[in-house]
């Protein structure tokens, strides 16, 4: 493996790691497992706030650096083919 494989694995990690947590701090909107938890009962007392803004802006971000992680993986692995170690 080389060197730019492996950087680009431990970001893409990184990142799958910090989105899920991110996905998961998301306010329930009604249904599925966010009820489970407890999101079903509290009630919204108006629009979304800033903090909630903020975590929509980093969820993006984060999903659009795991993406490009996923691509630079792809083009990678096309152009720096791994080498088998020889016998």
């Amino acid at each position: 493996m080389t060197w730019p494989i492996l950087i680009v694995s431990i970001i893409l990690a990184a990142c799958s790691v910090v989105l899920a947590a991110f996905v998961l701090l998301h306010k329930g909107r009604g249904g599925g497992l966010s009820d489970l938890f407890g999101g079903g009962m509290s009630t919204s007392m108006g629009g979304t706030s800033v903090a909630e803004r903020n975590l929509d802006r980093l969820t993006v971000v984060i999903g659009l650096v795991w993406l490009a992680c996923v691509v630079a993986l792809l083009v990678l692995y096309k152009y720096f083919p791994t080498v088998a170690p020889m016998v």
